[in-house]
């Protein structure tokens, strides 16, 4: 076997303009019309090992998906053909609970505070800093394709996708594209997607539903795929269950007596010891709870394409014999809360709800029906996970772990894993004087260089919080002081928050631990993770 090849530099040249007003004019926006990916040099520090065969991805990343109020339940196929056949991992967790720096962690492997996406809206955050950073030109996608793989996209990329004056941009990494560029994508119909350079136009009718375009493309795909001799990466990203949670018509009116589970956290009576912002609310109201009842119901309702959509994938795989020899994930960009602790419906709190997502596996080697309990894994793991089952080892910016050790025969042992993960959520406004002020905008009419990306990577937004998630506690510390503890063992529902009694050695090592997470990078944040309480 030849040894190991290695992938030099990897330059992108864009034609770069200045837009002329706001925050745009800070963004480097392509002047040409890409109609397919752009041709770029080989990646810098990936190396692609030779391997007789690699195996097939589909990833399928739903949007605001809970795991702690039982939508999947509602899912029959994916509890058939995706739990039954495959791996669960019960403690699966996202570093930022917030779609863009998510999405970001996925396809990079890195933490926020290293990719440096830190909101949905540029300049902190969203696709515009994604690329203006020349994020996209080192992704999940790109190292595959350099492996030969053929990558395809078909859904939600980033929020703030595309540059309105370039609805055609196709990012690095990508031999299909199919990516909503213009109107109502969140609501499931009267939308335009990007299809490979194309502009088309879907209505309102039931078969422009955006699921089952999805499904539709999905499928054919698939099909074109079984006589490639290329491996393929399918990325395919749905838009629901996020709000609106616009159901297919045909499912309209499934689960009419639904209602949002009734968890001790629900409406939380006593929630005195919770920071500031939630100790101020009051109760749900009757007609709070009615309205999360129904925002439940269109949720689960939401979904029901979706599972329609795995069944349809997963019997195409089947008829043209490509199922053994690929690999399904499924996942969520972040969780959800839906009147837990008297929080309305959102995400971006430390709370299990927004932080832990369904994460199942099944494919080459997967054991079936197997729930894994007690190893945290996150979605800065996805990306070097990928890369290893495809025979790629990954830059070295990269802070995840592969997950393949946790369904090979002898699983490490629990201490030997992962011990905490980072949570951290950054405010979407800096406050005044702050470093992102350089970042303003500014007058109207005045054509602008594109800001250079080092003063981007300053603009750093005060975080809101960073917490820590062990597999016994949550510890969160607040911008104001405050803090949180909850032992997940005794607590799972976070009620008692015993921050203000605990042992103050243990508040020491944890406050010291999650420093040094907040801090770290690449190959130290593993090193990190595994710190511990002693």
């Amino acid at each position: 076997m030849k040894s190991a090849w290695k992938i030099s530099a990897l330059v992108l040249i864009f034609a770069l303009t200045g837009c002329s007003l706001g925050i745009r004019s800070l963004l480097k926006v392509p002047t040409e019309t890409p109609t397919t990916a752009p041709t770029f040099a080989p990646l810098a520090d990936v190396t692609v090992v030779p391997k007789t065969s690699r195996p097939n991805f589909l990833f399928i990343l739903t949007d605001d998906l809970d795991a702690k109020m039982n939508t999947i339940q509602y899912m029959p196929n994916l509890q058939k053909l995706m739990t039954a056949q495959g791996l669960t991992l019960d403690d699966f967790l996202i570093s930022t609970p917030v779609c863009c720096p998510s999405r970001s962690s996925i396809l990079r492997g890195q933490y926020t505070h290293n990719h440096q996406v830190y909101t949905n809206a540029d300049p902190l955050g969203g696709f515009g800093k994604f690329y203006s950073l020349e994020r996209e030109t080192s992704t999940l996608a790109t190292w595959l394709q350099a492996a030969g793989y053929r990558t395809a996209l078909f859904g939600k990329y980033l929020n703030g996708y595309p540059f309105p004056s370039n609805r055609a941009y196709i990012p690095p990494g990508w031999n299909e594209w199919y990516s909503p560029v213009k109107g109502s994508p969140y609501k499931e119909f009267n939308y335009t997607l990007n299809e490979n350079g194309q502009q088309i136009d879907y209505g309102g009718d039931p078969q422009d539903y955006m699921t089952d375009v999805l499904s539709n493309q999905a499928d054919d795909y698939l099909r074109r795929s079984a006589s490639d001799s290329r491996p393929f990466f399918m990325y395919l990203a749905t838009y629901a269950p996020h709000e609106p949670a616009t159901p297919a018509p045909r499912h309209a009116d499934l689960f009419p007596n639904l209602e949002v589970p009734r968890a001790p956290s629900f409406n939380e009576a006593d929630v005195s010891d919770k920071p500031a912002n939630i100790r101020a609310d009051p109760l749900l109201t009757a007609a709070d709870i009615a309205n999360m009842d129904q925002l439940y119901r269109n949720r689960v309702r939401s979904m029901q394409a979706v599972d329609e959509m795995i069944a349809r994938l997963i019997d195409t795989l089947q008829q043209t014999n490509q199922l053994n020899d690929t690999y399904i994930i499924f996942t969520s960009d972040n969780g959800y809360h839906l009147g837990q602790h008297r929080l309305y419906s959102g995400k971006g709190k430390p709370y299990e709800e927004d932080i832990l997502v369904p994460f199942i596996v099944r494919g080459p080697g997967v054991p079936a029906g197997k729930d894994l309990k007690g190893y945290l894994a996150g979605n800065t793991d996805i990306a070097p996970t990928l890369a290893e089952l495809a025979g790629v080892i990954p830059p070295s910016y990269v802070d995840g772990r592969s997950l393949v050790p946790l369904w090979n025969a002898n699983p490490p042992p629990e201490p030997d894993w992962r011990q905490g993960y980072l949570i951290e959520y950054y405010r979407s406004e800096a406050k005044a004087g702050s470093a992102i002020q350089l970042v303003g905008i500014q007058p109207p009419n005045q054509l602008l260089e594109p800001l250079d990306p080092e003063q981007l990577r300053q603009a750093t937004p005060p975080p809101e919080f960073f917490a820590l998630r062990t597999p016994q506690y949550v510890y969160a510390e607040y911008s104001d002081g405050t803090r949180e503890l909850y032992d997940l063992n005794a607590d799972p529902y976070e009620l008692n928050n015993f921050a203000s009694t605990a042992d103050p050695h243990l508040l020491e090592q944890l406050s010291s631990w999650l420093k040094a997470l907040t801090t770290c990078a690449a190959s130290a944040c593993r090193t990190a993770e595994q710190i511990g309480i002693h």
